[in-house]
């Protein structure tokens, strides 16, 4: 039985490098992929010494859109078809409004939004020709509310969680699953410098869980479930005074 295939993006650290580590001991084949090579060829030689999985990477910047389809069609090709796309590829900095840099404003919502976006686009019409496939979007809890200090990431997030539950809808019927994670604070280096991370999780812990709802093929899942799934929505109702405390 060939095994499943799951396409990653954002894989040489966080998140995506737990992810590929996750999926590969439980015999996934993989393609790596995101802008610094030399990680991800590290990554997949630990991959290949421990699991038996077919390991491919690729150097890729999410925020070039037609390079981003460009490796989607060549990993396809290469592995004979994809089961799964996980646009995970993202950054955060930290900035009060008015005083934060444009560039790092503009490279954010490059990577976050357009690039996870360009990732969708690209899968879609593959996924469609294979009649089958699963995309999967990486969210955060941060975009259930601004915050402060972090409303353009916050932003962000809530831009790709309403882009992605559109495409829920609009491949409502077909042979197609989305879901989209909104992890807490999971111990990864996008979070080691806030001042506080509550309810922080180890990112092995984290790593577990997210695959865990891909495989359950979730719509929509807060990772870890608790106290996200009860804390999150509450966070819209708490007053602007209350917020504005936060740091």
């Amino acid at each position: 039985m060939t095994n499943k295939t799951v396409f990653l993006t954002g894989a040489s650290s966080g998140l995506g490098k737990g992810m590929a580590r996750e999926f590969a001991q439980r015999g996934y084949d993989l393609v790596l992929t995101a802008r610094r090579l030399e990680l991800l060829e590290a990554l997949a030689e630990e991959l290949r010494q421990n699991s038996d999985a077919r390991i491919l990477v690729k150097a890729l910047d999410v925020c070039d859109g037609t390079a981003v389809a460009q490796i989607l069609a060549e990993a396809q090709q290469e592995l004979g078809r994809l089961d799964i796309v996980i646009a995970n590829a993202g950054i955060g900095v930290t900035g009060r409004a008015g005083q934060s840099s444009m560039q790092d404003i503009e490279r954010m919502i490059d990577v976050n939004v357009k690039g996870l976006i360009a990732t969708v686009e690209a899968s879609l019409p593959l996924f469609r020709t294979q009649k089958s496939g699963q995309i999967v979007g990486i969210s955060s809890v941060a975009g259930s509310r601004g915050l402060p200090g972090g409303g353009v990431y916050g932003a962000t997030k809530a831009a790709v969680t309403n882009y992605l539950e559109a495409v829920q809808a609009e491949t409502q019927g077909e042979s197609l699953d989305v879901t989209i994670l909104a992890p807490g604070y999971i111990d990864t280096p996008i979070n080691q410098g806030a001042k506080s991370r509550p309810f922080v999780i180890s990112a092995e812990t984290g790593c577990k869980k997210l695959v865990d709802a891909i495989e359950k093929k979730k719509r929509f899942a807060f990772v870890p479930g608790w106290p996200w799934s009860l804390l999150a929505p509450l966070l819209r109702r708490l007053p602007t005074s209350v917020i504005a405390k936060m740091t």
